[in-house]
């Protein structure tokens, strides 16, 4: 069956940085387009970052871009999201996330990695 895993998540200081993967299996992975998504306490589930399936296209969120920087690597079937000058407001819980199409809905997500940045 199709996993994606991530990892990397943590605590930090605001200003900081940190990088998450996730490791996808069971799937084509270059087939797919891969993105991240992030959850706050009390908050409804956000799109972050988007990725397409060879990596030239992507998009971010108005709230990260400049800051976050999400990669993918096809050989190890892993995508990345470099995300720097983290601010507390990134603290959340991050998905990962594929989907067929670039601009379509996401078939599979994994199971979240936390990310708490102090002030």
């Amino acid at each position: 069956q199709v996993q994606l895993v991530e990892s990397g998540g943590g605590l930090v200081q605001a200003g900081g940085s940190l990088r998450l993967s996730c490791a996808a299996s069971g799937l084509t992975f270059s087939n797919y387009a891969m993105g991240w998504f992030r959850q706050a306490p009390g908050k409804e589930r956000e799109f972050v970052a988007r990725i397409s399936w060879h990596g030239v296209n992507t998009r971010y969120a108005d709230s990260v871009k400049g800051r976050f920087t999400i990669s993918r690597d096809n050989l190890k079937n892993t995508v990345y999201l470099q995300m720097d000058s983290l601010k507390p407001e990134d603290t959340a819980i991050y998905y990962c996330s594929a989907g067929e199409n670039y601009n379509g809905p996401n078939k599979y997500w994994g199971q979240g990695t936390q990310v708490t940045v102090s002030s």
